[in-house]
């Protein structure tokens, strides 16, 4: 993997992560209020992966991975980047504690962050087969 790979895979995730954050404030001030919490919650994994599968879809064929497993590791990559950023922001930004954290991960809590990240990984492998065909 070169360094241009590494900065354009980079790049993406701080697009990503830029793309969530200003998706959950959006949530959160035009969305909560007017349907609650929890649904709000629930439908924002469904807009969160559609906002994610957009910016991948303009950004992934610029990386220019050729192979099936290239573009399933870049998802991993992203998934773990999304992961970490979630928790970095609820920890140091949102002061939340570790018990308050872990929940937004758990779908029995009713939070569907998991099976976000979980699309996110194979959105990178999606883009690529639907833009080859």
């Amino acid at each position: 993997m070169d360094s241009d790979t590494l900065w354009r895979t980079a790049a993406l995730c701080v697009a990503l992560a830029s793309a969530e954050t200003l998706h959950g404030i959006a949530r959160m001030t035009l969305v909560v209020p007017r349907i609650g919490k929890d649904r709000a919650n629930r439908l924002s994994v469904v807009s969160g992966t559609l906002l994610a599968l957009g910016i991948c879809w303009m950004l992934v064929p610029g990386i220019g991975l050729q192979s099936t497993s290239a573009h399933l590791l870049l998802g991993l990559v992203l998934s773990a980047f999304m992961a970490g950023f979630d928790v970095a922001i609820g920890k140091l930004l949102m002061r939340k504690s570790w018990a308050k954290i872990w929940p937004d991960f758990d779908p029995r809590s009713g939070n569907y962050l998991l099976f976000g990240l979980i699309a996110l990984a194979f959105i990178p492998w999606l883009v690529a087969r639907l833009s080859s065909s």
